[in-house]
């Protein structure tokens, strides 16, 4: 395990011909040639180009550095937020650290943040949740993205300048099973947006996640003398899931299912039980909707999606062949049934079969049914599927009924919030979530 606070690198853009920002402040290019204002940056033939406001060429390279001087911080536009999912959108969005370009076997372009693991973890909070929460759950939510970046660069061999990629897709003719996860990046150690944490910046940050981050410095989730990989979603419907329900198949003693309350909920176990939890709007921490709370725990753009504990989407039947069509490649002809064939302890649906006429397809895990069942992203995979059909029994539409929104598994975030809102400390919090899990203090 780590003994000292690390530099992180982190992915801001990717695959672009053409980066334009702004430095605030005097930046230094290559080590020398200073640089302050407007820039413009474009991938050609040879390397990448850097341009001045002016338009003049400052410096040709396969790979070009920004480091800082004193407190000056850049900005870059056209940054993705949301990608692939119900809120994505563009945004500018302003950083602290290093800034490095460089080219990617395709000839395009990477924007890299080089930055201190505890200044990045205090702009992870204020972008993952409202900067303005409890304090107690900004400083749970410190020591959970800290141990879950940690976890992640040791079991890829970071530390060790090496990197490992899992499997992570299994296909066959008739079965497609699918799940992802952060190995997948090998340019730098995560990416800036909901595919790792969300990281926009110094702009949505403030004086308490600050202080977060201060107070619990060097703190990690531990168990087995082992990092906690301490995952978290947005809102678990009253119960979490398995690790292996979302990703491979390997069992993580700390990450089981739990009740998002104090009433010790039953887990899913059947059909009946999964229509049942699902239709029913059951006691738990992340079921709220005040609004008072949710405007102090909830970002801006998630506060636009209010339905998070249950939710519904319909679709008629050649709607939904079309997006089936575009996510998967898979004419299935006219779609018959949609069966659930295994889910988790939260109702969550691990592998679902899709009939049509000409085609049948099983789907897994989690994430996959959740992409070709929407033109953007369903809020989760704990759904049931209640299908019209006309006089024939031929299917007419399809309305989805679901719950909670993200993979389910370990910390809700919602939930936790609530949970300080109700005066649970830091510890307590974590305790709940991570079954088992210790604190250790590394630096």
């Amino acid at each position: 395990m780590i003994t000292e606070e690390p530099n992180i690198d982190v992915g801001i853009l990717q695959e672009r011909r053409h980066i334009e920002g702004e430095l605030s402040g005097e930046f230094y290019i290559a080590g020398e040639t200073p640089l302050t204002g407007g820039f413009t940056a474009k991938a050609a033939k040879g390397g990448i180009f850097l341009y001045d406001a002016s338009g003049h060429l400052i410096l040709k390279k396969a790979s070009i550095k920004m480091k800082p001087s004193g407190e000056a911080f850049f900005t870059l536009y056209d940054v993705a937020v949301g990608i692939d999912f119900h809120w994505e959108r563009s945004e500018k969005l302003t950083f602290r650290g290093d800034l490095t370009l460089s080219l990617d076997k395709n000839g395009l372009m990477t924007a890299i943040n080089t930055i201190a693991l505890e200044d990045y973890l205090s702009c992870v909070i204020s972008s993952e949740m409202s900067a303005e929460a409890p304090s107690e759950f900004l400083k749970a939510h410190a020591i959970m993205s800290r141990s879950w970046l940690m976890s992640t660069l040791e079991r890829r061999g970071d530390i060790d300048g090496k990197r490992a990629k899992d499997k992570n897709s299994i296909q066959s003719e008739n079965e497609i099973v699918r799940w992802y996860d952060r190995e997948d990046h090998t340019a730098f150690d995560v990416c800036a947006d909901d595919h790792c944490q969300r990281y926009q910046g110094i702009k949505p940050l403030s004086g308490f996640t600050r202080e977060a981050c201060e107070e619990t410095r060097g703190l990690f989730l531990v168990y087995d003398n082992g990092i906690c990989d301490a995952r978290y979603h947005k809102c678990c419907g009253g119960l979490t899931d398995l690790f292996e329900n979302a990703w491979e198949n390997q069992a993580v003693p700390y990450l089981t299912s739990v009740s998002d309350s104090l009433l010790n909920h039953q887990t899913i176990f059947n059909e009946r039980d999964a229509q049942n939890w699902i239709l029913s709007s059951p006691e738990a921490y992340c079921n709220t909707r005040d609004e008072a709370i949710i405007n102090r725990i909830l970002p801006g753009f998630d506060r636009e999606t209010m339905d998070f504990f249950r939710w519904r989407v319909h679709y008629e039947r050649d709607e939904l062949e079309n997006i089936l069509w575009k996510k998967l490649g898979f004419d299935f002809g006219r779609i018959q049934n949609i069966i659930p064939l295994e889910r988790g302890p939260s109702g969550r649906i691990v592998r679902l079969k899709i009939e049509g006429t000409k085609k049948a397809m099983v789907i897994g895990k989690e994430l996959e049914i959740r992409r070709c069942l929407s033109p953007s992203h369903l809020y989760s995979s704990c759904f049931i599927v209640i299908t019209k059909r006309d006089l024939l029994e031929k299917p007419i539409s399809f309305t989805i009924h679901g719950a909670g929104w993200g993979h389910g598994v370990g910390l809700c975030q919602i939930g936790a919030a609530v949970m300080a809102e109700r005066g649970f400390k830091a510890e307590e919090i974590l305790w709940h979530y991570f079954r088992g899990a210790q604190l250790k203090r590394l630096y």
